[in-house]
């Protein structure tokens, strides 16, 4: 049985930083890698971000 994420969020990037939101009430900031997927869930909070269709790979640095 897989859970249904708390909240998803369409990126652009294949990196994104996630604090949980919510200022104090958050979490440590920590940085996600999609690396070869197209989500990734915060191990914090649950949060799933996910690759905006269309969006381009390999666009870092």
């Amino acid at each position: 049985m897989t859970a249904t994420p708390l909240e998803t969020i369409e990126i652009t990037s294949e990196t994104v930083a996630c604090d949980g939101g919510g200022g104090a009430l958050g979490h440590p900031k920590v940085y996600l890698n999609l690396g070869d997927k197209d989500h990734i869930d915060c191990p914090y909070c649950g949060r799933q971000f996910k690759l905006k269709p269309g969006a381009k790979r390999g666009g870092g640095h």
